[in-house]
């Protein structure tokens, strides 16, 4: 007879790699959503010219004027909302377009 056992070990290294996974999804379609921002602006939208002001970070100044290519906060609040599109079970949108049209 030949039994298979799975260690604590094993266990955890395949969870990791589905964690690992599902991070590689979240940032393919982050960086897919970063290139439609692109196309449609020239500077990050939620960025208020006259106040200089970020409307993500709801008041806070902008230290990027509103260059959103490498910006730590438009990135983290696409990821929040990859978060929740798959926590309530929709489709991921394609284009920047459709993510601020939609609402969760």
């Amino acid at each position: 007879m030949n039994s298979t056992k799975i260690t604590e070990e094993d266990l955890a290294e395949a969870l990791m790699e589905k964690q690992e996974k599902r991070i590689d999804e979240k940032q393919k379609w982050v960086n897919r959503i970063l290139r439609s921002a692109r196309q449609y602006h020239k500077m990050c939208p939620y960025f208020d010219k006259r106040t200089k002001m970020c409307f993500i970070t709801m008041g806070t100044r902008c230290e990027r004027e509103g260059k959103f290519d490498t910006c730590p906060v438009f990135k983290a609040f696409l990821e929040k909302k990859y978060d929740e599109y798959k926590s309530k079970k929709q489709p991921l949108p394609y284009d920047f377009a459709d993510v601020t049209l939609a609402s969760i």
